[in-house]
């Protein structure tokens, strides 16, 4: 009882920690191109985090987010959780390296996207930049920022959707693990009637799970994620509404592709290389490349970082 109460505490913590975390990813633009207000921008990526948890379900570290939160550094709270789970299983198979499923699962479905999100976001954005560019270059700009200062509205929300289709997914895949091995180990069979709901025989995400997670990441929206705000929003590069416009969309098209094929995608790299795109294409020594420097040592170093923190957690706690 009291190990499956700390994986689910643990797992909405980390929830908790990846919706203020990641917020920053579907309202940094907006906020930035001053479309909408830090509380209005929060309280809608909150809603549509929560819709887009609700109707994902493919995809199913606390420690890094929180660290990398408080240097405003925009990591992969996606590659944080898989690099502590790799670590935590490495440490718990006393070093047994075929425990982890490169082949299966590792290599196909974190590190080629790790490798290709990113490059995609930014050529993607570029493009789809410079297309914008070239179909209104006839109009004023003051049509122009009125226009994509509504349109603006409905790709941040677009982003934050498609965010909680793929991020919320995760934790919701680990509290389901946890039920599902309980379940055949029989460690809930003499359990009293009304825990029955924990029993999980097939790996399918309970409704109250799915629930729980989408909550919890909608709170933890709402508690905001200014520092990295500032980092996406002014440090990177300075947006207008259309440039927002571009990056959001570029992102979110990605992420929601990759939520249907079930690949666990870092949205954080996606939104980030997206803006970087869009920004070269506005201006390419306009991006700020010192920023984007420290952003990209932050994403080399999550998973070994989290694997090592999570085999460490594993072996102090498996060995008192």
């Amino acid at each position: 009882m009291l190990t499956l109460i700390l994986v689910i505490l643990a797992a909405v913590i980390f929830e908790y920690s990846n919706g203020f975390h990641d917020a920053a990813n579907a309202i940094a633009t907006v906020v930035s191109t001053r479309v909408l207000t830090p509380r209005q921008a929060i309280a809608m990526a909150a809603f549509f985090n929560l819709t887009g948890a609700l109707f994902g379900g493919a995809v199913a570290a606390s420690s890094w987010n929180i660290a990398t939160w408080w240097l405003g550094l925009p990591s992969s709270s996606s590659h944080a959780l898989i690099g502590g789970l790799c670590g935590a299983a490495l440490a718990a198979a006393r070093g047994d390296w075929s425990v982890i499923k490169w082949n299966e699962g590792v290599w196909p479905k974190v590190v080629l996207p790790m490798i290709a999100s990113p490059i995609a976001g930014f050529v993607f954005g570029a493009l789809f930049m410079f297309l914008l560019l070239i179909a209104l270059h006839r109009f004023t700009p003051q049509f122009v920022h009125s226009l994509f200062g509504k349109l603006q509205i409905f790709s941040a929300a677009w982003m934050a959707h498609s965010h909680g289709t793929n991020d919320a997914q995760k934790t919701m895949g680990i509290i389901t693990l946890a039920l599902f091995t309980g379940t055949k180990a029989g460690s809930f069979d003499n359990w009293p009637r009304w825990l029955d709901f924990l029993k999980t025989p097939s790996f399918v995400l309970p409704t109250w799970v799915i629930a729980l997670c989408a909550v919890t990441m909608a709170a933890g929206t709402a508690a905001g994620g200014w520092r990295i705000i500032r980092t996406l929003g002014h440090r990177v590069v300075k947006l207008q509404p259309v440039h927002g416009f571009a990056a959001e969309t570029t992102a979110a098209l990605i992420i929601q592709v990759a939520s249907y094929y079930g690949i666990p995608l870092s949205t954080t790299h996606v939104i980030s290389t997206s803006i970087m795109g869009v920004g070269a294409v506005k201006r390419f020594t306009g991006i700020r490349w010192t920023v984007v420097e420290r952003i990209v040592w932050a994403w080399v170093f999550t998973l070994p970082a989290t694997a090592l923190m999570g085999y460490m957690l594993e072996r102090a706690i498996g060995t008192r």
